[in-house]
């Protein structure tokens, strides 16, 4: 029981970090879609994390996924090396990262249905009550946010949550038998072969001019959102549980809002911060709750 509950505590200390770092990837996007074309961005970034990834794997002279694993890696390649980078940097052209960061706060939600349903975790109604009411505060609040209406940009962020969730169930399962770090480095290589040629065409027709306050931003998600940020949540997961770490990530759209505040000048006011407040107290209720796994 001590173990279980020590292995539960450091995979959401693991996942806070791993959320500390995806919590920065909307304002940075939104600094490189600024003068980048978005699809150019959310793919260039893969590739040059895939770059990365096959370095540090033939270093560490990593064996070979099974035919089982390279199938999870799929999945997980389709919904955060391809899926939440693509549909997330569209939105990010016409919505700014603030409103954007409340609407990815439901993904919490969805990443516990899809271990739940994928995966067979069992949390308590306690536990879904909690994530419903702590998802429902975030809509609210970006519904409040666009004035009792959602942007077409967000149809955009609502795809890229259901893509980001279904990754990070794979993900995190997978992590269990692999390592974090060999789950997105082995799913980022996977995608090469298909996301290289398409990059080096977008480059080609919208090309590369920028200012470096964009190429920083460009840095970021590529070597930050889409890389090692992974290391930490992948291994959260895999440790604490799909729907209990996943919970971390309610935390998420507040600290997405201070980054934005902080990088891009966009508006906090005391209304940000209560609701952060309240989606704090929701994540330790549901802390608090029974899954079964």
């Amino acid at each position: 029981m001590n173990t279980s509950m020590t292995q539960e505590s450091r995979g959401m200390w693991l996942g806070l970090a791993g959320v500390g770092i995806f919590s920065l990837t909307l304002p940075f996007t939104r600094m490189a879609v600024a003068e980048l074309n978005p699809v150019l961005v959310a793919l260039g970034r893969a590739v040059v994390a895939a770059i990365c990834s096959a370095a540090l794997l033939w270093w560490l002279g990593a064996p070979r996924p099974t035919p089982r694993q390279w199938r999870a890696l799929a999945v997980t390649a389709l919904g955060v090396v391809i899926g939440f980078p693509v549909f997330s940097s569209i939105a990010m052209r016409y919505v700014p990262a603030s409103h954007g960061a409340v609407v990815v706060g439901i993904l919490p939600l969805a990443t516990a249905l899809f271990g739940a349903l994928r995966f067979g975790e069992r949390p308590s109604a306690g536990f879904w009550i909690a994530a419903v009411a702590g998802s429902a505060l975030v809509i609210g609040f970006a519904l409040w946010q666009g004035g009792g209406e959602f942007h077409l940009a967000d149809l955009a962020l609502f795809a890229a949550v259901v893509a980001a969730a279904m990754g990070y169930a794979e993900g995190g399962r997978l992590s269990q038998d692999m390592g974090g770090l060999q789950v997105i480095s082995w799913a980022l290589v996977l995608s090469m072969p298909v996301l290289l040629p398409i990059t080096l065409w977008l480059s080609w027709n919208y090309g590369l001019e920028a200012s470096p306050r964009a190429w920083i931003g460009f840095g970021y998600v590529s070597l930050f959102s889409m890389f090692i940020g992974f290391f930490f949540w992948y291994k959260g997961l895999a440790l604490g549980g799909i729907a209990r770490v996943g919970q971390v990530q309610l935390l998420q759209p507040f600290m997405t809002l201070i980054g934005a505040a902080l990088i891009l000048g966009e508006s906090l006011d005391a209304r940000n911060i209560l609701f952060a407040l309240a989606v704090i107290a929701v994540v330790a209720v549901g802390r608090r709750m029974g899954i079964r796994r």
